[in-house]
Parts: structure tokens; sequence; C-alpha cells
């Protein structure tokens, strides 16, 4: 006869870290991996070095523990990325948790520019990300989350998506985004998500960064986009952020890829796909 199936608790879980150091000159510092979370350096030609993050299990469902290190001493530029989107698949029980440290020295510049998180329905997903920046270090941050696949005819009724975003300068906080994402949320006003599939804040935090307002503003066109996309720029105080709403993730991507080529002033990630 066949065992009795097994508690909830005994499944086998996801569990993974992965780290990666740099310091100037794209000299690699530290460079570890464990379990499903795995990081490369792809050969690239571009001016900075790109560090592509993986998780090897395919997605995530409760239970599941990965986490994601990009460090950068004094001077060091890089891109840091993920090979394709992370999905959150639905939960028998618990959340599946995601954390993101992002550590940058002095004078150190980092692209942190994940590809899109994809939600199923009765996903719960805890994810936080963490940037410790010295005074005058450079960060660009992008996130997109996308509600089901809408070419496979998915509606999603309930969720749970809590996300935790902080960036610090000197240990003072400089900008805090905490989203909690649940069912009553989907079909929200024009306050929340407006009936969107996909959404998106990018935000660049620099000395003088308010500066790249217009060049994004001019990038992005009219605020209705046109196909669906719908954006919101300001910038003040060393911060410039972006929001962006979309009816699917295609609209959304290109979208966001107009944004970061202004802020950027270069190609994206080589393993993005648009």
């Amino acid at each position: 006869m066949f065992d009795a199936p097994h508690p909830l608790s005994s499944l086998q879980r996801t569990r993974g870290r992965a780290c990666v150091g740099l310091g100037a000159g794209a000299r690699i510092m530290e460079l570890s991996q464990e379990g499903a979370a795995k990081v490369f350096l792809p050969r690239s030609h571009g001016p900075w070095p790109e560090a592509v993050f993986l998780n090897t299990s395919g997605g995530l469902t409760g239970g599941d523990r990965l986490a994601y290190q990009v460090t950068l001493a004094e001077g060091a530029r890089a891109v840091a990325t993920t090979q394709t989107a992370e999905r959150a698949y639905a939960s028998a029980g618990g959340w599946a948790e995601l954390e993101v440290a992002l550590r940058l020295g002095p004078g150190a510049a980092l692209d942190w520019l994940p590809q899109e998180t994809i939600l199923f329905n009765r996903s719960a997903l805890r994810r936080r990300t963490v940037a410790d920046l010295s005074a005058d270090a450079r960060l660009l941050i992008c996130e997109m989350v996308v509600l089901g696949r809408a070419a496979m005819g998915e509606v999603l009724a309930e969720l749970e998506l809590r996300d935790w975003r902080e960036v610090r300068r000197d240990g003072r906080p400089v900008l805090v985004e905490p989203l909690r994402l649940a069912a009553g949320s989907l079909a929200g006003g024009s306050a929340l998500i407006g009936g969107a599939r996909a959404f998106a804040t990018v935000a660049l935090i620099a000395p003088g960064a308010e500066d790249a307002l217009a060049a994004v503003r001019a990038a992005l066109g009219p605020t209705d986009g046109g196909d669906g996309v719908e954006a919101a720029a300001s910038g003040w105080d060393g911060k410039c952020v972006v929001r962006l709403r979309a009816a699917d993730a295609l609209p959304l991507k290109r979208a966001v890829a107009k944004v970061l080529k202004a802020m950027r002033g270069r190609a994206l990630p080589r393993v993005w796909q648009i």
C-alpha cells in the first residue's frame, strides 16, 4: 500500500541564497551560491559588468525562501538583473519569501533591474528589498508586477503580496515603499490599480537624480501612452520616481524600457526580452 500523504509541513521547500560582491574595475570580491539561488557573471561588452540571478526551482510557493545580495565596494559599478520573470504560484499554506540586500560603497553605482514578478491565483508572496547606500552612491531600482497571464485567460480572485522597498543613505531612510496587495485591491478604483493587470515602479536615487525628470517625461510622452499605459513621474531631493500601470505585461515592459533608457542612456541587460 501507498503511505498516507505527508502533512503539509513535510513537503519539500525551495531554499537558496546567492551573493555577489564587486570592486572597482569589475574585480570579483565575493561570489557564492547555495540551493536553488544562482548568480553568474556573463561576458558583457557593456561599460558595466552584469550579474544575473536565477531561481532554478522555476518559481516560488508557500514555504519557499530565497535571498539575493549585491555588494559594491568603493567606485564599483554594475548592473544586476534576473534571468527571467519570477513566478509566485498558488500556495498550499504559508508565505513564499524573497529577500534582496543591496550594499553600495562610496562612489559606487548599481542598476538593480530584475525582470517582472508574475503572481498566480492564490499566491502568497512576501518580498523585502533593502538598499544601503554611502553618501554619494547611485542606485537605479526597478520592480514590475504582473497579475496572471492575460494570454492564458487567467483571472486572479485571491492573492497576497506584501512588498517592502527601503533605500537608506548613510543609515538614514530616503525612500520607503510598503505595498500590500490583496483580493480587495484587484477591483479597486484609480487610487489603487484601477483594474490594471501590470504595474511598476522605477526609482533613481542619486545626487542630482531629480534632474532626470524632464528626460523621463519626454520619453513617456502622453500620460495615457496610447497603448493602455498610464504613467507619472516626479523628482525631488535626490530622487526621480516613476510609477506605471497597464492592461498587460508587454506594453508595461516597453514603457519601463523607455524610462530606463532615459535614465541610463544605454541598452537594457542582455537577458531582457521585449
